[in-house]
C-alpha cells in the first residue's frame, strides 16, 4: 500500500510538471488548428468579425485556381532537385570527410559554417552577391553573362534560390552520414578488400545498405524543406520574376496578409499539410523495412 501510494504521488507530481505545457501547447497549436479547419469552410476576410459558411467552396476553387497550380508546379519541381541535390552531396562530403587526411578538422567546420547562419541570413546575403557581387566580377573580366543578375531571370531565380538553399541545407545531411559510416563494421570493408572487392562494389553492397535509413530520414527533411519553402523565396526574390518562383507558402502569406483571403489561404495550408503529413508517414514506414542489423 505504501509503494502504491508513493507511486500515485510521483505520477502526480510528473502530471503536475508537465501540465502548464501540455495547456500551453493545447491552447496555442492544437487549438488554432482546429479553429483554422473551420474558418476554410467559411468567407472570412481575416479582419470582419461577420462571415459566411461556405463549405468546401475553397477546396474547389483551389484546384481550379491557375495561381495555385503554378505554385505547385514550383515547389514539386524545387523540391525534386533539392532532395536529389542534397542527398547526392551529402553521400559524396560524409564519405571524404570520413577518410583519414590532413586538416580533417578544419574541413569539417567549414563546410558545417552555413548551417549556423538562419536561412533569412543567408539568403539576405546571395541577394547581394548575385546583385552586386557577380555582376562587378563580370564587369572586371568583361565576361558578359556574368553582368546580369541571375535573379532577374525566371529560371536563373529558380537555380539561383536551389544554389542557397543547397549550400545551407547540406550541412546536417552530412552530419547523418557521417554518423552512419562510423557504425559500419571496419571489419567488414577490410574483409572485403581482402577478397579482392573494388570500392565501388564495396560502397554499393556494405556501405549503401547501411547509409539507407539515414538517406530516408534525409529525404523526409528535404521533402518537408522543399514542400515548405519560404525564407529564400522572400529574401531573394520575394515570388518573382513574374511570379516564377512562387512557393506554395509565399502564396499562403501573400493571399492571407495581402489579399486579405485568409479562408481560402488556410484551405490552401491544410492541403499543403495534409500532403507533408501523408508523405512523412509513408517515408517512415519504409525506414525499419531498410535497415541492417
Amino acid at each position: 500500500m505504501k509503494k502504491q501510494h508513493k507511486n500515485r504521488e510521483r505520477n502526480l507530481t510528473h502530471a503536475l510538471f508537465v501540465m502548464p505545457s501540455f495547456l500551453l501547447y493545447t491552447v496555442f497549436s492544437i487549438v488554432p488548428i482546429f479553429i483554422g479547419i473551420f474558418y476554410s469552410f467559411t468567407d472570412w476576410d481575416g479582419i470582419k468579425l461577420d462571415y459566411n459558411f461556405v463549405g468546401f467552396e475553397n477546396y474547389i476553387k483551389m484546384f481550379s485556381d491557375s495561381r495555385f497550380g503554378h505554385s505547385v508546379l514550383f515547389n514539386l519541381r524545387y523540391t525534386l532537385f533539392l532532395v536529389v541535390g542534397i542527398t547526392i552531396l551529402s553521400i559524396c562530403l560524409g564519405l571524404l570527410l570520413n577518410q583519414k587526411v590532413k586538416g580533417r578538422g578544419f574541413f569539417r567546420a567549414a563546410y558545417f559554417f552555413p548551417a549556423v547562419i538562419s536561412a533569412l541570413t543567408g539568403g539576405l546575403i546571395f541577394n547581394q552577391i548575385y546583385g552586386k557581387g557577380i555582376p562587378f566580377i563580370g564587369e572586371l573580366l568583361g565576361i558578359e553573362f556574368l553582368q546580369k543578375n541571375i535573379l532577374t531571370s525566371p529560371v536563373g531565380a529558380q537555380f539561383g534560390i536551389l544554389f542557397v538553399n543547397l549550400w545551407q541545407g547540406v550541412a546536417i545531411p552530412t552530419v547523418l552520414v557521417l554518423s552512419a559510416l562510423q557504425t559500419i563494421p571496419q571489419e567488414l570493408l577490410e574483409s572485403a578488400a581482402l577478397d579482392g572487392a573494388t570500392r565501388w562494389q564495396r560502397f554499393r553492397f556494405l556501405v549503401f545498405p547501411f547509409l539507407l535509413p539515414t538517406i530516408s530520414i534525409i529525404i523526409i527533411l528535404n521533402l518537408k524543406s522543399g514542400l515548405m519553402l519560404y525564407d529564400y523565396v522572400m529574401a531573394l526574390t520575394t515570388g518573382g520574376p513574374a511570379r516564377a518562383t512562387e512557393s506554395l507558402t509565399m502564396l499562403i502569406y501573400t493571399q492571407a496578409f495581402d489579399e486579405m483571403k485568409f479562408s481560402y489561404s488556410i484551405a490552401e495550408s491544410i492541403v499543403v499539410s495534409g500532403v507533408i503529413i501523408v508523405i512523412s508517414i509513408v517515408q517512415m514506414l519504409h525506414i525499419n523495412r531498410k535497415k541492417v542489423y
